[in-house]
């Protein structure tokens, strides 16, 4: 199942050491290559109009998540959700390999790029554990952008779901402070140097 190296290549050390973009939040570097493998591995399920998700686990070096193991777990789908099932599987190889579970990939195979009210709700869960956690929206079908890396706004878009309680797809109120609910990261950076390594449980 492990499709390359776990640890990232050592060259082109400068841009592993870019200054943070936010002030505030720790770099985030992933792979421009895994977003392309795990569009690859969707695939079936994309021709199929049925969402695919997978987990993002990292470890943290000098003050930058390196973003080295994709863990697609076993799924339902429909076209527009996706549930991972059997989490303490992912579980374990985060914690055997030590890694931060920095974030979550799922693809829209005939939406827009946007995030849901229930992908904000899934997303919410990620970035209460760690504020630098982001979502990959892959959305091949979207004429304009095929893809976005999402983040909620702290405190906004955080505390609307928060005290949100409803299920489903709804709507969402707009945050208090004026902010939008959710927001493109500025704090994660393609990296072609990093390794990473594929689990494919499904």
């Amino acid at each position: 199942m492990t499709q390359t190296d776990s640890k990232f290549a050592d060259s082109d050390q400068s841009s592993c050491n870019q200054p943070s973009a936010s002030g505030v939040l720790q770099d985030v570097h992933i792979s421009p290559l895994l977003m392309e493998d795990f569009l690859e591995l969707a695939r079936e399920n994309t021709e199929k109009d049925l969402e695919t998700c997978g987990v993002l686990g990292a470890f943290l070096e000098h003050g930058t998540y390196y973003v080295t193991t994709l863990i697609i777990p076993k799924q339902e789908s429909t076209s527009s959700s996706c549930e991972a099932l059997k989490e303490e599987e992912f579980f374990a190889i985060q914690n055997e390999r030590s890694l931060f579970p920095v974030g979550w990939i799922h693809t829209h195979p005939s939406q827009s790029c946007f995030m849901s009210s229930i992908d904000l709700h899934t997303h919410f869960s990620y970035q209460a554990m760690v504020p630098e956690a982001f979502a990959i929206v892959m959305a091949p079908t979207d004429q304009s952008r095929s893809y976005g890396i999402f983040r909620l706004s702290d405190p906004g878009g955080m505390s609307v779901l928060k005290e949100c309680e409803e299920s489903g797809f709804h709507p969402h109120g707009e945050p208090a402070d004026g902010s939008p609910i959710y927001e493109h990261c500025a704090n994660v950076f393609t990296n072609t140097n990093l390794r990473f390594e594929i689990f494919d449980l499904r």
